[in-house]
C-alpha cells in the first residue's frame, strides 16, 4: 500500500470523509482532525441533524442548566473546525464503495476519500399535519425520554401501537397528570407484556380507532388534538399539552443499501461491537446504526468509536 501521506495530494482526495453533521458526525469530526487527517464533514441539508432543529436538551453531559439544541451542535461544529476540520453544506447524491478511494458524488463533483464514516442519523415519523413541524419542541416531541420532564403534571396525548409506543407511555406517566394513547384499532401492535403493563396503569387511557385530524395551537404551544373516529367519521376535541408521535423512525441510509448490510427496517448493521461495516474502510455510527438507545450522548459516543475505528483503519495502509 502507498502511504496515504502522499496519495491524496489533490483538494478532492481526502482520507476521511463524514456524511452527516449532528453529534455523532460531529464528534467523529472531533477526534479524526485530532488525529491530523483533515477531516471532510458534508453537513447534508439539515446541518446539526435532530438536534439542529431541537429546543432544550437537558440530558447531554456537562450543561447543568440545560442548552438550546443548535447551540450545542455550533460548539461542536467550532470544536471540530479548531482542530482542522473542513465543512460543506450540500447533500450526498451517490456513493460508490466498490472501488479504492471510494467516491462520493456532491454538490456536482466527485470526491475521494480512502476512509468513509457514515453518520446520516435518522428521521423520526411524523403524522404530516399541518402545524406539527411548527409545534416541534412547543409541545410536539418524538422523545419521551429527551422531553418527557418538561410535562410534569400535564396533560400528554401520545400517537402509536408498538412496544416502544408503549415502553414511551409508561415512561411519561412518570411526569403526567395522563397519558391519552391515540391508536387506529382497537388492537396493538406491542408485545403481550407491554400491552399488559400499558393496559394496567392507572394514568394511561386508549382512544381506539381514532386518529389526529388536527393540533390545536393555544398561545404558541399546544392546546389539544381534535380526534377523528376512522368508524363513524365523528370529531372530538381532546385537550392536551404535549403531544408525542411514537411510529417509528426511518434510518437515513438509502444511499447504501445493496452496498452495506441493513436489517429489515434499514439501519446499518456493523461487525462485532465496533462501528466497521463489512466493506473495509467505511464505518457507520450514530443514529443510522442506533435503533435502541437514539440519544444525543449515545450518537456521540458511537461518532468517537468511528473516527477511532477509521484512525486504526488508515494506520494500517501506510
Amino acid at each position: 500500500m502507498p502511504d496515504l501521506a502522499h496519495h491524496l495530494p489533490l483538494m478532492n482526495e481526502r482520507k476521511v470523509v463524514i456524511i452527516g453533521s449532528g453529534c455523532a458526525g460531529l464528534s467523529a469530526a472531533i477526534y479524526s482532525a485530532r488525529a491530523n487527517l483533515s477531516p471532510l464533514v458534508i453537513e447534508g441539508i439539515q446541518p446539526g441533524g435532530q438536534l439542529g432543529t431541537t429546543t432544550t436538551v437537558e440530558n447531554y453531559p456537562g450543561y447543568e442548566h440545560g442548552v438550546q439544541g443548535p447551540d450545542l451542535m455550533a460548539i461542536m461544529k467550532a470544536q471540530a473546525a479548531r482542530f482542522g476540520t473542513e465543512f460543506l453544506m450540500d447533500e450526498v447524491t451517490a456513493v460508490r464503495l466498490d472501488r479504492r478511494p471510494f467516491e462520493i458524488e456532491v454538490g456536482g463533483q466527485t470526491l475521494r476519500t480512502a476512509s468513509l464514516i457514515i453518520a446520516t442519523g435518522a428521521s423520526a415519523r411524523m403524522l404530516g399535519l399541518p402545524n406539527e413541524a411548527k409545534l416541534i419542541g412547543r409541545g410536539v416531541s418524538t422523545c419521551a425520554t429527551c422531553d418527557g420532564a418538561f410535562f410534569k403534571g400535564r396533560r400528554i396525548v401520545l400517537v402509536g401501537g408498538g412496544d416502544s409506543a408503549m415502553e414511551e407511555a409508561l415512561f411519561l406517566t412518570r411526569f403526567g397528570e395522563s397519558v391519552s394513547v391515540v391508536h387506529r384499532r382497537d388492537k396493538l401492535r406491542a408485545s403481550r407484556i407491554m400491552q399488559d403493563r400499558a393496559l394496567k396503569n392507572p394514568k394511561i387511557r386508549f382512544a381506539w380507532y381514532s386518529v389526529i385530524e388536527e393540533i390545536l395551537e393555544k398561545d404558541g404551544k399546544v392546546g389539544g388534538v381534535v380526534l377523528r373516529n376512522v368508524q363513524t367519521g365523528e370529531k372530538t376535541e381532546l385537550p392536551c399539552e404535549g403531544l408525542f408521535v411514537a411510529i417509528g423512525h426511518e434510518p437515513n441510509t438509502k444511499l447504501f443499501r445493496g452496498a452495506l448490510d441493513t436489517d429489515e427496517v434499514g439501519y446499518l448493521k456493523t461487525v462485532n461491537g465496533t462501528t466497521a461495516t463489512k466493506i473495509q474502510g467505511v464505518f457507520a455510527c450514530g443514529d443510522a446504526v442506533d435503533h435502541r438507545y437514539r440519544q444525543a450522548v449515545t450518537a456521540a459516543g458511537s461518532g468517537c468509536m468511528a473516527a477511532i475505528d477509521a484512525i486504526r483503519y488508515l494506520e494500517s495502509l501506510e
